[in-house]
């Protein structure tokens, strides 16, 4: 790419430095585990992205995950747009918030009823806050490199731009609000027997990522969640799945429709809003009856129910059950990752992937990881060369190693054939 090719972007990013912390109002956007300047987008549509200075790229971030069947789909964009003529907001119900609700509890069984919330965060905090006040307990447990968003508690030893910049925890979070926070090594089964063997009594709640997404894409083993929910039901804490990345990613129940496992809370978001800011939380009617305004619990949102939003997530929802949908999408991404495996390995480079569904990560190692500490022994820098490179021709990865990737409906055979092509020069250009 050419000095020139740049310059729009360095123009962009220099005036956002002025106005916003880092230029960027998420912190893996600004390209610093990577190095350079990021892109700023102008517009997408389908599998591609295009930037301030037109350049088109293939997406494999999909707005980090939302964009399931492309982006800008016809259905949902009309949807939004109908939607959108009838008023941006009531603060006030509406049918639409009782459709959302019916087809997320119809399509995870798990949840008999759900609260509309407006980001991941969200509802990953509340799910916590009932859990704590449906059990009466205070401590809840975490996995190490799980990332449930930005409240206070779940800053500890979390995924995410935590891990791109090399900080587990925040600053701005003091001792005394973590300190009923215990996190665990993910997938090890004896430290989970250990713990609830000394504090079972304590844990009001378990939170997971059951496929985890935000130290790259690592799955949680059966037997994992098969103790997790035994130890859970023993000691009558509450297990929450977070599926906001694996909701709807990985199959149309989640991953926890997968492995068989009934968790007590379910947290999702990201596809249930096609691209717009929306999330939930739900659980049986018997722990939902402890929120407000049924309960003591606590948790309201103006915006919560956001009427256009639900419009893009109901279009979103109806496209993703169409039959064959998953078949095509797993087959897609399956087929993305064996030729990204191959050409590799061509080069003799040591490198592995795996993937569910339209949800997958690589590593730049020569075994796949199952905890944050395998994670940490794959080569970030030739990970940060392979992105560039991959930039360079075209092709949109996460800027950081430390997060999964997505592929979408929109990523039809050529396109794949167009990112194994680009790998392959780039896999090269490594060697």
């Amino acid at each position: 790419m050419s000095v020139s090719d740049e310059d729009l972007n360095d123009e962009l990013f220099e005036r956002a430095q002025k106005s916003t912390p880092g230029g960027v109002n998420s912190p893996v956007r600004a390209f610093r585990q990577v190095g350079g300047v990021p892109r700023f987008i102008t517009h997408a549509e389908g599998a591609f992205l295009f930037d301030a200075n037109g350049r088109r790229y293939i997406d494999y971030v999909n707005s980090w995950g939302p964009a399931i069947v492309g982006h800008a789909h016809p259905e949902v964009v009309a949807a939004v747009a109908t939607a959108a003529t009838l008023g941006l907001s009531f603060g006030a119900p509406t049918e639409r918030e009782i459709e959302m609700a019916e087809e997320l509890c119809r399509l995870v069984p798990s949840m008999e009823q759900v609260r509309l919330v407006s980001s991941g965060t969200e509802a990953a905090m509340s799910a916590i806050r009932l859990a704590r006040g449906a059990t009466g307990r205070s401590r809840i447990v975490k996995f190490d490199g799980c990332y449930h968003g930005h409240a206070d508690s779940l800053l500890v030893k979390a995924g995410s731009g935590l891990l791109t910049f090399k900080h587990p925890s925040s600053a701005g979070v003091p001792a005394e609000v973590v300190q009923h926070t215990t996190v665990l090594a993910y997938n090890n089964c004896q430290e989970l027997e250990d713990t609830f063997a000394k504090l079972g009594d304590e844990i009001a709640c378990v939170i997971v990522e059951p496929m985890a997404g935000n130290m790259n894409f690592v799955r949680g083993s059966a037997e994992f969640h098969d103790t997790l929910r035994a130890l859970c039901t023993r000691h009558g804490s509450l297990l929450i799945f977070d599926e906001v990345m694996s909701g709807f990613r990985v199959a149309l129940g989640g991953a926890q429709a997968l492995y068989g496992i009934t968790p007590d809370i379910t947290v999702l978001g990201k596809v249930i809003g096609g691209g717009l800011p929306v999330a939930a939380f739900g659980a049986s009617a018997g722990i939902m009856k402890n929120l407000s305004p049924l309960g003591p619990v606590y948790q309201a949102g103006t915006l919560s129910g956001n009427p256009v939003t639900l419009a893009a997530g109901l279009a979103t929802l109806k496209l993703i059950q169409a039959p064959g949908f998953y078949d095509r999408l797993g087959a897609r991404t399956r087929r993305l990752m064996e030729g990204l495996v191959t050409r590799a390995r061509d080069e003799g480079i040591a490198f592995v992937a795996d993937c569910e569904g339209g949800m997958f990560g690589f590593y730049f190692h020569d075994q796949l990881p199952s905890d944050l500490a395998g994670v940490q022994r794959a080569d970030v820098e030739r990970f940060k060369r392979f992105f560039h490179a991959m930039l360079e021709r075209g092709v949109y990865l996460a800027p950081s190693a430390f997060e999964a990737g997505f592929v979408s409906a929109a990523h039809h055979d050529a396109v794949v054939d167009a990112t194994l092509a680009a790998a392959s020069e780039a896999f090269a250009a490594l060697a």
